[in-house]
């Protein structure tokens, strides 16, 4: 069956962390979403790939999601080349999604630059007939949703409603976010840091507050966003 929404992570976490919200949100609307790893995070400094295949099904369960799947395009040094393209079309092809959510073209960590240009090729050789052997189809949008590096939002989504079930999300990853009364004996890591789990709210809270909400996720689209009703954006309509 097709998606409504499909979410591509380099790393297991990388997308609940990210867009958590804004896929609870979809799915409590009726949308079919889905969630594609792009490895199992076996570079990782803490966990194992079998563990985080776990805690990603259970992450998915929290955030409402209808498809899950992982790739094996390598952690620690993402592969890129045509093989990978095909994999990846080849799902853009099956699942047929309208929306597909990525990575931002830069980040802190070199393979989600990566996947950026990866996903962002492969939707668009998926739409050309004579590429592979399945029936072509290309998704009518693709962006970004940012990760560590900030950038311009090209539009923010209020995730108030679905931030408790973000935070379900983000604790079924016990080996890679700090859990408050969870002691893990394993090396630290920034992303296994009380820091870094208090900047994803403090993150969320900041973007919510741009657009008057308590939680918000940023986007970035590359091309306009188009709007039928120019009306429907202002926030509170025009009392």
């Amino acid at each position: 069956m097709s998606l409504d929404v499909l979410a591509i992570g380099t790393h297991p976490d990388d997308v609940e962390i990210a867009c958590g919200g804004t896929l609870a949100l979809l799915s409590r609307q009726g949308r079919r979403v889905g969630i594609l790893h792009l490895t199992c995070g076996e570079a990782g400094t803490r966990g194992t790939p079998e563990e985080r295949r776990v805690e990603a099904e259970a992450a998915s369960a929290a955030l409402g999601v209808a498809e899950l799947d992982f790739l094996d395009f390598g952690d620690g040094q993402l592969r890129t080349g045509r093989d990978e393209e095909d994999q990846l079309i080849e799902r853009l092809r099956h699942w047929r999604p309208t929306l597909v959510l990525g990575p931002a073209p830069l980040d802190r960590h070199p393979d989600h630059g990566r996947a950026y240009r990866l996903v962002a090729d492969a939707c668009f050789y998926a739409g050309l007939a004579r590429r592979g052997a399945s029936p072509p189809f290309r998704p009518a949008a693709a962006w970004s949703y940012m990760q560590h590096d900030p950038f311009e939002p090209s539009f923010i989504v209020d995730v108030t409603t679905t931030w408790p079930a973000k935070l379900e999300a983000l604790d079924a990853y016990q080996s890679q976010l700090h859990q408050p009364n969870l002691d893990r004996d394993e090396p630290a890591t920034k992303v296994a840091s009380p820091e870094y789990r208090m900047a994803i709210e403090g993150r969320a809270r900041h973007y919510g507050q741009l657009v008057n909400a308590a939680f918000g996720e940023p986007f970035l689209s590359r091309l306009p966003l188009a709007v039928s009703d120019p009306l429907a954006l202002v926030p509170g309509g025009l009392s």
